[in-house]
């Protein structure tokens, strides 16, 4: 049964990217994290040289939480894609990579402007990344929390901006 139902989630993601990115749940077009984020690399701070060169956001509501989409670009080249659909009630949903399933995740909304999302492996917290986005609505930091390598908690700290042309955006990101 559990296999059974890991097949129609899997199914379920696989076509859900022919679904339009924007298309927003009657009700929600105020949610401020709805829209295409761009990582602004100069204003970030992540430990070592681990800063993406460029990373795409894209959110949308998707009943009592959201679509997630994300494209990023490294230093040394490689890109990695990730999604998922996950409501804010804190239960897990399944998120998706360029190279498979990856860390499950769950979401709790705070407050209008601020989302806590947490990652688990085994049952055990692994990451937990808080964002937040500016009252204007034209900012989101994203402040991570994981261990590196070590073993030793660090945090990372993503700046985005949202993006004014988002057509374009949308399109690359459906691909």
């Amino acid at each position: 049964m559990k296999r059974y139902l890991c097949s129609l989630l899997f199914a379920a993601l696989i076509i859900s990217p022919t679904l339009p990115v924007t298309a927003a749940t009657p009700g929600c077009d105020h949610d401020p994290f709805a829209g295409v984020w761009q990582l602004n690399p100069q204003k970030s701070r992540y430990p070592g040289a681990t800063c993406p060169k460029r990373m795409v956001i894209v959110m949308a509501c998707a009943g009592n939480g959201v679509r997630y989409r994300s494209e990023t670009t490294y230093a040394d080249g490689h890109a990695s894609r990730s999604e998922y659909n996950a409501n804010y009630d804190g239960k897990e949903a399944i998120v998706m990579g360029s190279d498979g399933l990856l860390l499950p995740v769950s979401l709790k909304r705070i407050d209008a402007y601020t989302v806590v999302a947490t990652y688990k492996r085994g049952g055990q917290v692994v990451a937990t990344s808080r964002r937040v986005v500016s009252k204007d609505g034209r900012k989101m930091t994203i402040t991570t929390n994981s261990p590196d390598q070590s073993g030793k908690n660090v945090s990372s700290i993503g700046v985005y901006e949202k993006a004014n042309e988002v057509a374009g955006m949308e399109e690359k990101m459906a691909k």
